[in-house]
């Protein structure tokens, strides 16, 4: 059986507090798009383990047991009988770039053993399975576009038409390290909610729809700022760096050769869709 983990936008990402248990309270609207990994689990006919993982495509670094496919695997085995397995994930979704591949990946895990071992897992259980995996996987879970509060697992599906928009996803191949991007956070609670901002005329956005990591993550890489610029001055409507970075995603009328744009051909480029 396979699956297609999807990526995610932030529109706007506010830290509001730091919370007692380390964790922070945030608000952010999180949108799908069509950036795709891909999850295979089959039954293993003749294991010499009860778990194989595997992957392809982008090279995944540090200690696979750390990976969210590997752990959703384990949060399951505690508590449900899964037979001996293999799992591959390819990976296409670039890491540490704020569009949630791996969070998204741990969600369909959770999601794929519990369609395809029919462990009759509620929909409520997913969501708490997920919050264990990490912040924004319970948002995985359901794969709508939301507004999140708390961690960002309390979700509140909300109407959101950009179909008449155009998004360009860009990514200069920076990894951004989660813990280190929140250690320069200063929590505040701003006077406007980025639910109420996004509401208004989108042309209002970019003076009013911000992520509160993008300034220090443009401070420790420039290029960051130069590549939001560069999107602006061929006419994005808006744009923004989403999650704690380092992807820059400009949202256009109309889709215009990004070859104009000058970027070193490493860096990864798409035009996307939201789900």
């Amino acid at each position: 059986m396979v699956s297609f983990p999807n990526a995610k936008i932030n529109l706007g990402l506010n830290i509001v507090e730091k919370r007692s248990d380390g964790f922070h309270n945030l608000e952010t609207v999180f949108v799908p798009i069509e950036i795709q990994d891909a999850l295979e689990i089959i039954v293993n006919e003749k294991p010499e383990s009860d778990f194989e993982f595997t992957s392809s495509g982008l090279k995944i670094e540090g200690d696979i047991s750390c990976n969210l496919c590997v752990r959703a695997y384990k949060l399951l085995k505690k508590n449900h009988s899964i037979p001996p397995i293999k799992m591959n994930l390819h990976k296409a979704i670039p890491m540490g770039a704020g569009l949630g591949g791996g969070s998204a990946d741990g969600a369909f895990a959770l999601k794929l053993l519990n369609d395809k071992f029919s462990l009759n897992i509620s929909n409520e259980q997913l969501l708490k399975y997920a919050l264990q995996l990490g912040s924004d996987c319970p948002f995985f879970i359901l794969n709508k576009t939301c507004f999140a509060t708390s961690r960002g697992e309390i979700l509140n599906e909300i109407k959101l038409d950009l179909s008449a928009y155009h998004i360009l996803i860009i990514n200069p191949c920076i990894h951004i390290a989660t813990a280190w991007a929140f250690s320069q956070i200063h929590p505040y609670k701003p006077t406007k909610s980025i639910q109420e901002i996004i509401q208004q005329p989108l042309l209002t956005w970019k003076n009013e729809l911000t992520n509160d990591f993008e300034l220090s993550v443009q401070q420790k890489h420039p290029i960051i700022k130069n590549i939001k610029d560069t999107l602006y001055q061929f006419g994005a409507v808006y744009a923004s760096l989403t999650g704690t970075g380092s992807t820059i995603f400009g949202i256009f009328n109309k889709q215009i050769d990004v070859q104009q744009f000058n970027f070193p051909e490493h860096y990864f480029t798409k035009w996307v869709s939201p789900l």
